[in-house]
């Protein structure tokens, strides 16, 4: 973490007001690994009748079969109650089901817990996600997908679609450009809270042009390696990683040998894989272990969740070696932040003297989105 040595910071609950607590799943089948995996879970349900469903679906208090909810904004899904539900599944979503874990989700209100619909309505290709994370050294996440792991809250990046009213505490942008000689963009005050968090979610703001800038730029490179968005990560040739024995078509044992800097899948062997890859943790977990289990934990027979690949899809073993790489970067920046030395800046008490802090009431609120509609229970539209 960034070396401090001042009180008073800001928290990130005040520079960043509007924040969603995290989506509650319900239930783990309409998530997976593959969206192949979820049409065939799908088919599975409706081929079910009666108890028989209901049994598959795994119902909980706030979801049944018949249980009569609207669409999710921007999703085109049935809303007819699911114990009569016919026709295809819901074409799946991208979505972080897990620290730095793609996966993908049935985007359909009728399976989903709680769905934090005003999440969904913010979602798009402009759209940043800043997740609580849990952890001491890495409280924040970064993501374009939509988040439904179960961490902190969330604070979209934009409250509107289409990248416009930059979810910040209003008159803070101006404060930070008159003290620091030049306006920031929005995205480079993102950049310096994804940086600078410390424990308790502060965030130590700097009033050094040069110590902004470098953060900032720090901020940039983290964000952009956690969207995975664009240009994707890679590593130079010498270090970039390689299968070099085949993968088995279903891997059961993870193993990593420090010496030889290599990642046991069974017999299938990752190299190079630097230590620091490998032991990259957040909130007590390693990332490379989490994201194998998911893939290869033996499912409860007779679920919906044991309906998954015969073997391990290609497309697995590529995006293991794209975590590798991120991950391996990521691990590059942690002494570049230890770096950062904040010995003066902006206070809570300047920005509350400023008028900024307390940020207001609306601030803290979703703004209102009507472009589009969204159909309600059993077809009926809704009106926002």
């Amino acid at each position: 973490m960034p070396c401090v040595t001042y009180d008073d910071a800001p928290l990130l609950a005040d520079l960043m007001p509007w924040s969603v607590a995290p989506l509650r799943p319900g239930r783990a089948w309409p998530t997976a690994p593959d969206p192949g995996s979820l049409k065939a879970r799908w088919d599975a349900l409706l081929k079910a009748e009666g108890p028989d469903r209901e049994a598959l679906f795994e119902p909980t208090r706030a979801r049944t079969p018949a249980s009569a909810v609207g669409q999710l904004p921007g999703q085109s899904t049935g809303t007819g109650r699911l114990a009569r539900a016919e026709g295809p599944c819901a074409e799946p979503v991208r979505v972080l089901a897990a620290p730095f874990d793609e996966q993908w989700l049935i985007p359909d209100h009728r399976l989903i817990d709680t769905a934090r619909p005003e999440l969904w309505r913010v979602t798009d290709a402009r759209q940043v996600f800043m997740v609580e994370s849990g952890d001491e050294d890495d409280p924040l996440l970064a993501t374009s997908l939509l988040p439904t792991l179960r961490t902190g809250r969330v604070r979209p990046v934009y409250r509107r679609p289409g990248g416009t009213e930059p979810n910040l505490a209003p008159g803070l942008t101006a404060q930070l450009a008159d003290r620091l000689g030049s306006a920031p963009a929005p995205a480079d005050v993102v950049s310096w809270i994804l940086v600078a968090t410390g424990p308790a979610l502060t965030v130590p703001l700097t009033d050094d042009p040069g110590l902004w800038s470098s953060g900032v730029e720090l901020g940039r490179r983290m964000l952009w390696l956690m969207r995975r968005d664009g240009e994707r990560p890679r590593l130079p040739g010498g270090r970039r990683p390689y299968v070099r024995s085949p993968l088995p078509a279903r891997p059961v044992t993870l193993h990593y040998d420090e010496d030889e800097e290599t990642l046991h899948l069974d017999e299938g062997r990752i190299s190079p894989v630097p230590p620091d890859a490998w032991a990259y943790e957040l909130a007590g977990a390693r990332v490379l272990e989490s994201w194998f289990t998911a893939r290869t934990a033996p499912p409860e027979p007779g679920t919906l969740t044991a309906i998954r690949p015969a073997t391990w899809p290609q497309s697995w073993t590529s995006e293991l070696l794209e975590l590798i790489t991120v991950l391996t970067l990521l691990a590059e920046l942690r002494p570049q932040r230890a770096e950062l030395k904040i010995t003066s800046g902006i206070t809570a008490t300047d920005l509350r003297n400023a008028g900024i802090l307390p940020p207001p009431r609306t601030a803290r609120r979703p703004a209102s989105v009507l472009d589009h509609h969204e159909e309600g229970p059993e077809g009926q539209f809704t009106l926002l």
